[in-house]
């Protein structure tokens, strides 16, 4: 451990590729611009259809340190796979093959690790972009949110919420990774599922407040297109998560929210939990029978005892106001709610 502390550790970029042939030569670029030179790139070629593998190809040619495979399956967790099984680096870092980095990115990840060591996250802050017009609100909003997670190291703390570490902008040691299942689960979104599994490894995250990935989006993205993505609250896999790390039944169960989100809400959880406490703010609601569950005031949170509340609301501004009610009833914030929108 001492050596990988004073030396320059090799850090593997591992990348699949998949038909993003316009992109990729800014990508490819951007990731041989880098201020830190000691790095592979393992591009793993997955069928693309366009002129992508001759674009990988040609940059290997140039430079030793590209290394090419064929993933031996179909999608993007297969070629994952592939690329660290064929690493050899110390440090795993990912990358997009239609996104690019700014110079600075591998120092400054590496340089924040050497400072931490085995059991640290090291995560930068993100911006989308676009070729043309404008990026959408929400996906500035998703920045904007994740830069702050990145300044004020509070991932684990939001992990309900959304992903909180995107899929490019992290570093780990190899045996971390390893040691939290890598990329053997089949299960998508593939990034949110391994924040889980870092937060279930106990490690901790350290942000970098600087972007440090330029994260591009276009129509065809997988988030956009894929079936997995269709439904994107992943509301089973975050209580999944949440029934195998954070939930106490010896506590009573509250879900603050009746809206179109709180009622697919309690469908899932219905499936985990059968005495549920159901609140909101909404008068029309109030007092209702919905799933067989008579909806109450949110004062009603005062008389339970020790209550674990989720909170399925999704406008920002009740997000604020509903925590600022619940730090004056005297709950705690990171042990206490959660959540889930």
């Amino acid at each position: 451990m001492k050596m990988e502390l004073h030396s320059r550790p090799l850090v593997s970029i591992i990348m699949a590729v998949k038909d993003t042939a316009p992109f990729l030569p800014k990508c490819l670029t951007s990731i041989l611009g880098q201020s830190y030179h000691n790095w592979e790139l393992i591009a793993v070629n997955d069928h693309s259809t366009d002129h992508s593998l001759q674009i990988l190809q040609e940059f290997a040619a140039k430079d030793r340190r590209i290394r090419l495979f064929d993933s031996p399956g179909q999608r993007l967790i297969p070629a994952l796979k592939e690329g660290f099984k064929r690493s050899l680096g110390i440090l795993i870092n990912r990358m997009d093959s239609d996104d690019w980095m700014p110079s600075d990115k591998l120092a400054s990840m590496v340089s924040e690790w050497l400072r931490y060591g085995i059991g640290f996250v090291i995560a930068g802050g993100t911006q989308h972009f676009v070729d043309e017009g404008d990026v959408g609100a929400g996906f500035k909003r998703y920045d904007q949110w994740l830069n702050q997670l990145a300044k004020s190291n509070s991932h684990f703390q939001q992990i309900y919420q959304e992903c909180v570490i995107p899929s490019h902008c992290w570093i780990i040691h190899r045996d971390d990774l390893s040691a939290a299942g890598a990329f053997e689960p089949e299960v998508y979104p593939e990034d949110y599922d391994l924040c889980f599994r870092f937060y279930r490894s106990g490690y901790k995250i350290v942000g970098i407040d600087k972007v440090l990935h330029f994260w591009r989006d276009r129509s065809n993205r997988i988030s956009r297109t894929w079936e997995e993505y269709r439904d994107n609250r992943f509301f089973a896999m975050k209580l999944k998560y949440f029934y195998e790390l954070d939930r106490d039944r010896r506590r009573p169960l509250v879900v603050w929210g009746a809206g179109r989100n709180g009622k697919d809400f309690i469908k899932e959880l219905s499936k985990y939990e059968e005495s549920i406490h159901w609140v909101c703010d909404n008068e029309n609601k109030i007092g209702k029978n919905i799933f067989g569950i008579i909806i109450a005031h949110y004062d009603q949170i005062i008389t339970f005892n020790n209550p674990q509340i989720l909170i399925v609301v999704s406008a920002p501004e009740g997000k604020i106001e509903i925590s600022k009610y619940l730090e004056r009833t005297g709950k705690k914030p990171v042990k206490d709610f959660w959540f889930f929108t």
